[in-house]
């Protein structure tokens, strides 16, 4: 099959994420201890354009967040590479590390949680500036007032603590804190699975205005596929801890070529009520295996209803399909 390039420049990636896993050591029984090892993410690899977003979708439990807090490096991965902005983010270490921190925000998916209740506004907006810059005190405050226009709070709103805001409120005050630094890269991570529904519609404008308002490249996680296509360019599928499809969103609504990807898609309900009876669901049987113990070849087989012997035995690779950005990770997919 011919695979159409998309001329992808090399100046227009803003991180190259190669072979990144995160594995976390695990034990059991109190006398005699047996100790596991849980493959969170287990080599996971993907390039992110400048201005694009990039869903990121599976079941819990799937490494999304993993994969998220490595990028960050609020989590160490056990190997593979990292480059953001042309600089290898893995090699970086202390004061170096810390003078790099602000290419990469993240907005966590617990406004309740993600904020001291024992912090202004203005003080949890003022702790990164001081951290990182040597800015005036009128300058700060500049700043601050500036970020809360953006995300629509009033400025007046400052001298409060969280305990006295809205869940949606909150989650806006977690973005202008991500902003506040300006990023190149925002990770947002199932920014409003917290939220009610009606908020969530806000908060999805307020990103998609923002992002697009100030060119960010961002990685939205989430396990709401109508919410990710909504908000991204291109969206990566994950499965026990490694990505089996990505594609432009377009490409992967329209015709997904994964077989899980199928099954995702098709659960997403319609909201005519006479299609959604009418149209076949591409069910999945059985549980996702456990990231301890996964199976041999391709994870996904003990629940692939088009598996064949070479798929429990061989493990397939991300490889395009189609187009240079469109990768299948399946034997069956030509």
């Amino acid at each position: 099959m011919t695979i159409s390039s998309d001329n992808t420049s090399l100046s227009n990636i803003v991180a190259h994420v190669s072979e990144i896993k995160v594995h976390y050591p695990l034990q059991r029984g109190w006398i005699r201890k047996k100790r596991f090892t849980l493959k969170a993410v287990d080599g996971v690899g993907f390039e992110l354009r400048r201005g694009e977003v990039l869903g990121l979708v599976g079941e819990s439990g799937c490494g999304k967040t993993s994969l998220g807090r490595a990028i960050l490096r609020l989590i160490e991965p056990n190997s593979g590479s990292l480059e953001i902005d042309g600089v290898d983010f893995r090699k970086l270490s202390g004061r170096e590390l810390r003078k790099k921190r602000p290419l990469v925000q993240m907005i966590f998916q617990d406004p309740y949680a993600s904020l001291d209740p024992r912090m202004t506004v203005y003080d949890a907006l003022e702790e990164p500036l001081l951290a990182h810059f040597s800015f005036t005190n009128a300058l700060r405050r500049q700043k601050i007032e500036s970020i809360l226009d953006l995300v629509g709070l009033p400025f007046k709103m400052c001298r409060k603590y969280p305990h006295e805001f809205s869940g949606g409120q909150r989650q806006r005050i977690a973005i202008a804190r991500a902003l506040i630094l300006e990023p190149k890269i925002l990770i947002a991570d199932e920014p409003v699975s917290c939220l009610d529904v009606s908020v969530q519609a806000q908060i999805l404008n307020l990103l998609k205005q923002i992002q697009h308002r100030l060119g960010l490249s961002m990685i939205f996680i989430s396990h709401n596929l109508a919410v990710v296509k909504y908000i991204s360019d291109r969206i990566a599928i994950m499965y026990l801890g490694k990505i089996v499809e990505i594609a432009d969103c377009n490409d992967l609504y329209q015709n997904p070529q994964h077989p899980y990807t199928k099954a995702l898609i098709s659960a997403v309900p319609i909201p005519d009520p006479s299609k959604e009876r009418a149209r076949r669901h591409a069910g999945l049987s059985g549980e996702p295996p456990s990231p301890i113990s996964p199976p041999s070849g391709c994870a996904f087989h003990p629940r692939c209803p088009i598996a064949t012997p070479r798929c429990s035995r061989e493990e397939p690779r991300l490889e395009p399909y189609m187009k240079e950005q469109w990768k299948v990770s399946c034997w069956e997919v030509k």
